[in-house]
């Protein structure tokens, strides 16, 4: 049976900790494989192109574990290469990686139930015009006022709560089914049951992401802004997503890397340092 460790709350600033510090180590590598994925979603934005966005939708666990399989590369002295972003359909892990998606498919699917639920179809309908009427600059006040705003709140509130307890099957259970051979069921069991247990350590990584993000969608705002003027607006946009893929990818990754190493894996690691072990590339 799978020993699921308890953690201190701090475990989780050290794991968001250790991500920067990996992507301090090999800021070429590892960022290139972020530019990689971001460069396929910010094509797939600008070009609207449905089935690109689908397909990487799809392939979004498969892509992620290679991240993460990319980060324990980097952790144990190897060189990330942007091959690894495949390495699960390399290693033949490919079905058990897609059944990640099965989570978030089905909180898709009681969201919606809950939506009709909460709202019923003739306020869906409402809402719908006032967003098309909103898209269009038409929009009317008086008519927005009559949207079901406590309903919608706490419709919202719902989603929250609903795609973190999503989440919480598939947080351990990618690098679990990445480098062990348990199956997805089993992993995802695990992911969740570790979730609860280490609950206080998970809630002070997502607010520290949550602050992080918005540091770095704040700086690359900045960089937007600075680029619009050279190249264009939308050319500035596409560079500006690309900055953000290229360091928050590899970070999450390093971050799910280290909290799999304390909760599930073997004994983990020092978090490594950020100027003793040189930039590797």
């Amino acid at each position: 049976m799978t020993q699921i460790r308890k953690v201190p709350f701090s475990a989780g600033a050290e794991w968001l900790l250790g991500g920067f510090a990996l992507l301090r180590r090999a800021p070429l590598a590892l960022s290139l494989l972020g530019l990689i994925w971001g460069g396929l979603s910010a094509l797939a934005s600008v070009t609207g192109q449905a089935w690109l966005s689908l397909l990487l939708a799809v392939l979004g666990p498969i892509l992620f574990a290679g991240m993460i399989y990319a980060a324990r590369e980097v952790d144990q002295g190897r060189s990330a290469q942007p091959a690894h972003l495949l390495a699960g359909l390399r290693e033949g892990k490919a079905a058990r990686l897609l059944a990640m998606l099965l989570p978030q498919l089905a909180a898709l699917v009681v969201l919606a139930i809950l939506l009709v639920a909460m709202l019923g179809g003739e306020q869906l309908q409402h809402i719908a015009r006032v967003m098309e009427q909103v898209q269009a600059g038409t929009a009317d006040p008086e008519l927005a006022k009559t949207l079901p705003a406590g309903r919608m709140l706490g419709w919202l509130l719902l989603a929250i709560v609903i795609g973190v307890l999503a989440g919480f099957f598939t947080f351990l259970a990618i690098p679990d089914v990445m480098f062990t051979e348990r199956g997805p069921f089993q992993a995802m069991a695990i992911s969740f049951r570790a979730c609860v247990r280490n609950l206080g350590a998970l809630v002070v990584m997502l607010v520290l992401i949550v602050i992080a993000t918005f540091g770095l969608s704040l700086a690359a705002n900045i960089v937007i802004v600075l680029l619009a003027l050279a190249i264009g607006q939308v050319a500035a946009l596409f560079v500006g997503q690309l900055l953000m893929m290229a360091v928050l990818m590899p970070v999450m990754a390093g971050t799910i890397y280290y909290a799999w190493r304390q909760l599930l894996g073997g004994e983990p690691p020092p978090l490594p340092s950020a100027n003793g072990a040189g930039i590797e590339v």
